[in-house]
């Protein structure tokens, strides 16, 4: 096998054909390239067959890439799959009674579940509980034993409540003979506690293990994966532990670096991805990741500085992220090639209404999708009456607090964050039937391409050529009651998906995590604004006029038009609708919603 395309540290990696072996692979390193030939390594030298090999991942689309990326190095034998599917598989051969009918989805049994309990609890997400159910089932905690073992904990519910709930929901399972992706890993573990015959045949089939991403290994899957090995070393162990950011499901990088220190190490430092630029930066918050360390080095070329800039407000720091992703759109960078990571769901919405404001179309967000809104809606289709008065009553059923707790789930606090926006938005109202459109004037995105908008977490594992981390705040990012150290990873995350541009703002309290990176010492300057004795008759003019058309419509000013538009405007002077629609940051909306009205204030000015 020629392996003359692998740099120094993959070949030793590939090369390195019996365990127990860990590659620790920072980000952007070339990971997945290393551990195909290392598996088709094995099989090339007669270490192993390809039937005797097991390589574990998080995803389908992860194993099925693993697969023909192994095919098209020989090895198409070999088995690739995800920990859940291969436990159905070997529940299926050892124990077929043991499995019922896959449950895909909790949700709509805790959906069930959740509508009996008391007042506004009934609301809480689905996904809210289902998490905390698999926080427990991940560490076999059963639902006899929930309280004892949750007592430190936070959960979305009362503890009380939620002990119900659980019990509840695996009563319901059983009669149901339903089988969640938790069972399917508890029961393979019982059935090799238990079944020597099992766990012997098993282990005589499989006899060299591969997993991927372990930083993401959980207590269940640790203990299974310790079962197949049946006390061998024969395993590979890939990850980054400056990468785990999992820890609400049980994960976390405890597992990787116990294997490390027991393991022979092959670090993965050489980057493919990002500029020495965004590295750099990123490297910064390396000393305080713990771990093992890993400084990431550049081979592309220089490109430019990444950007720390703070502002007075929200609405500078959305209006200054506009009109970065219009400069790099112009330069040649696509849309899609643009990403603004935020830190929960709840935040998505300030990025949509700006994104949407300005005209520039996005993917991966949407308020009207969301639980929140879907439900509001619902409960005042057909109705009529003041806007503001209906709404507030309608949230208020739903559950909404308008002062939400801070120890809320991620679900249930961006379910109350939209209800929140909607009711301020209906405020501005006269009647509530307004409320439908003026959302989707607001929210309704509706494209599958444009800017991806989606938060840190989803972002792991992809990377764009420009990256926008806005709210890089306390309270934000960390997030109040998060845990620090991986908060920081969360950030590290962020860093390392962008290849040349990178932007970080904020205009709440400065996150913490800024002085790591140095922010004092290179941060950019805030917004410039125009003074008004500075702009001219007409630049007032056209000022005053959206003043008052943004407290007309109830929207910021930056929502009707921007100030570098504004300044476009003023110096071309379009005469007719069709030159004002070919100034930049005129899109066809603002051109129907606003078009008549700005010709009107250039014609008088």
């Amino acid at each position: 096998m020629d392996l003359d395309r692998l740099n120094a540290e993959q070949r030793r990696a590939a090369e390195t054909v019996s365990g127990p072996v860990c590659i620790l692979a920072g980000a952007g390193t070339g990971k997945t390239t290393t551990v195909t030939y290392r598996i088709a390594q094995q099989v090339a030298t007669g270490t192993f067959a390809a039937g005797e090999i097991l390589a574990v991942t998080f995803t389908d689309k992860a194993a099925g890439g693993l697969r023909t990326r192994l095919a098209a190095l020989g090895a198409s034998g070999v088995r690739a799959s995800t920990f859940h599917s291969a436990a159905l598989a070997q529940l299926r051969h050892f124990r077929p009674d043991a499995v019922g009918e896959i449950l895909a989805s909790k949700a709509v049994m805790l959906r069930q579940i959740g509508n009996s309990l008391p007042g506004a609890f009934r609301f809480r997400p689905a996904g809210d509980l289902a998490t905390e159910i698999e926080w427990a089932k991940n560490r076999r905690i059963t639902p006899e034993r929930y309280l004892a073992a949750a007592q430190d904990r936070t959960p979305p519910l009362p503890h009380d409540l939620m002990f119900r709930v659980y019990r509840d929901y695996e009563r319901r399972k059983a009669d149901a003979r339903l089988t969640d992706f938790e069972d399917l890993l508890g029961r393979t573990v019982e059935l090799y506690e238990t079944d020597d015959i099992a766990a012997e045949t098993f282990r005589s089939r499989y006899r060299a293990f591969t997993v991927d991403e372990y930083q993401d290994v959980n207590a269940l899957q640790q203990t299974l994966l310790q079962l197949w090995l049946g006390g061998r070393d024969e395993l590979c162990a890939v990850g980054d532990d400056y990468q785990s950011i999992y820890g609400f499901t049980g994960a976390g990088p405890e597992h990787l670096l116990a294997f490390a220190r027991r393991a022979q190490v092959v670090l993965l430092e050489v980057n493919y991805r990002s500029t020495p630029q965004v590295l750099a930066i990123a490297n910064r918050l390396v000393s305080k990741l713990g771990g093992a360390a890993k400084t990431l080095t550049p081979t592309r070329a220089a490109g430019q500085e990444p950007t720390l800039a703070g502002f007075d407000s929200w609405a500078e720091e959305g209006a200054r992220i506009v009109d970065s992703i219009r400069a790099l759109h112009s330069a040649g960078v696509p849309l899609e090639e643009q990403a603004i990571l935020v830190r929960t769901n709840a935040r998505s919405a300030d990025v949509e209404e700006v994104l949407h404001g300005a005209g520039i179309p996005f993917q991966g967000a949407s308020l009207l999708a969301r639980e929140g809104a879907r439900s509001l809606l619902r409960k005042l289709r057909g109705a009529r009456g003041p806007a503001g008065e209906t709404v507030i009553g309608a949230a208020r059923a739903l559950g909404w607090e308008p002062t939400p707790p801070d120890d809320l789930g991620d679900r249930e606090q961006t379910r109350q964050s939209d209800l929140a926006r909607i009711v301020e938005i209906a405020s501005h109202l006269v009647d509530v039937s307004e409320l439908s459109g003026e959302l989707e004037r607001r929210f309704g995105s509706g494209v599958a391409t444009g800017v991806h908008l989606l938060t840190l977490h989803r972002a792991k594992g992809l990377e764009w050529d420009a990256v926008f981390l806005p709210r890089v705040e306390d309270g934000e990012l960390p997030i109040r009651r998060g845990d620090i150290d991986e908060e920081r990873r969360l950030l590290y995350v962020g860093l390392t998906r962008a290849r040349t541009h990178l932007t970080l703002t904020w205009s709440g309290k400065p996150s913490r995590f800024l002085r790591e990176l140095g922010a004092e010492a290179v941060a950019a300057p805030r917004r410039e604004k125009v003074a008004a004795a500075d702009l001219t008759p007409l630049g007032k003019a056209l000022r005053e006029w959206r003043l008052e058309r943004s407290k007309a419509d109830g929207v910021p000013a930056y929502v009707v038009f921007h100030d570098s538009t504004l300044a476009e405007i003023e110096r071309l002077s379009p005469a007719t609708i069709g030159d004002l629609g070919r100034v930049s940051g005129v899109g066809p909306t603002k051109l129907e919603r606003y078009g008549d009205a700005v010709l009107a204030v250039l014609s008088r000015a």
